[in-house]
């Protein structure tokens, strides 16, 4: 499959599962190791393949994941309504909505820190009633 194809009809942990093994090295086992500690913080989520990236959601987006040349970045939908006491967020932090994780190459990550904050984005999502459209 081409790169520019439509992805329509898989399962997004396929196409997450490719993105990974795409990426290799540094980039990709940051990638793969942020997943393993989404999925341990919150079995329940779901995987989705939006925008090309990979996106983790619980009543809604908790989290994309975008990899750069130089970062592994996790974007949380509603990070700045997230208490973050280690730190984690060290991007995208003048946004009144969002707030990202910068991973660089060679960082370790906080693995404790990093299941709080989801576990933290899907309390926020699941107490934030749906906007439910009547037909």
């Amino acid at each position: 499959m081409m790169k520019n194809e439509p992805q329509e009809g898989r399962p997004a942990s396929d196409l997450i599962d490719e993105r990974i093994a795409e990426l290799g090295g540094w980039r990709g086992e940051t990638l793969a190791r942020v997943r393993a500690l989404i999925r341990q913080a919150d079995p329940e989520v779901v995987e989705e393949w939006k925008w090309r990236v990979p996106v983790w959601s619980h009543a809604g987006i908790l989290c994309t994941g975008e990899a750069y040349k130089s970062v592994v970045k996790l974007t949380f939908a509603r990070g700045a309504s997230l208490e973050d006491p280690a730190g984690l967020f060290n991007s995208s932090l003048e946004g009144h909505v969002r707030r990202a994780i910068d991973i660089r190459e060679g960082e370790a990550i906080d693995a404790e820190a990093l299941k709080a904050l989801i576990r933290a984005a899907v309390a926020l999502n699941s107490s934030t009633p749906a906007v439910r459209r009547r037909s």
